[in-house]
């Protein structure tokens, strides 16, 4: 028998009989803080949610618009993640009319759509979650650009497209080195911190 030695730790068994490793870390996301910004596209149109409506869409916005905040405030709810290299894991809230709404991914007619639904973001998130995306910088030249990709399918980002005379909210397949402009964001800070 070989004399080396074996790293042992501690175990505890928590509720629901649930075995835990002291000193270990988890794999669930957990909430570590809370940035409330704005989203503007390359257009310099804000995202705007009109839950009422069931859409969200860039739109061009006055100081006066801005001011009252209706829809276009967001929480972005950034978490802990033990797979840095994938970005940092985020959650999109906002507050219309004193209800919270957070951002969905649901595929609806073989298509995945963007839905907010009223409800608020967990602290914790235990597995995969259509709620998460991975915020990356836009490019290596554009750090203060961003794109996010959905956590639960790679290479699909959200983005704007054009409908009629809106720039709906979308996700959007885009291909690991292809450089496409309707899914940089600037995440501006909305004066609230």
């Amino acid at each position: 028998m070989n004399a080396e030695e074996i790293l042992v730790h501690a175990v505890e068994l928590g509720e629901n009989f649930c075995l835990y490793f002291d000193e270990l870390e988890c794999d669930a996301l957990c909430k570590e803080k809370i940035l409330h910004r704005v989203l503007r596209n390359v257009n310099s149109q804000l995202l705007v949610v009109r839950p009422d409506l069931n859409v969200a869409a860039f739109e061009d916005v006055t100081d006066q618009e801005m001011q009252s905040g209706k829809g276009m405030h967001f929480s972005i709810h950034c978490y802990k993640t033990t797979t840095p290299l994938e970005g940092m894991p985020v959650a999109f809230s906002v507050q219309v009319e004193n209800k919270s709404y957070y951002m969905c991914c649901e595929k609806e007619c073989g298509k995945m759509i963007i839905r907010f639904k009223e409800g608020e973001v967990p602290k914790e998130i235990p597995g995969e979650s259509n709620i998460i995306f991975f915020k990356k910088t836009f490019t290596s030249c554009c750090s203060k650009a961003f794109k996010f990709e959905y956590s639960m399918e790679q290479g699909m980002f959200l983005a704007f497209e054009e409908e009629g005379c809106l720039r709906k909210l979308i996700l959007k397949k885009v291909p690991k080195d292809e450089v496409d402009e309707t899914m940089k964001m600037e995440v501006i800070s909305d004066q609230r911190e």
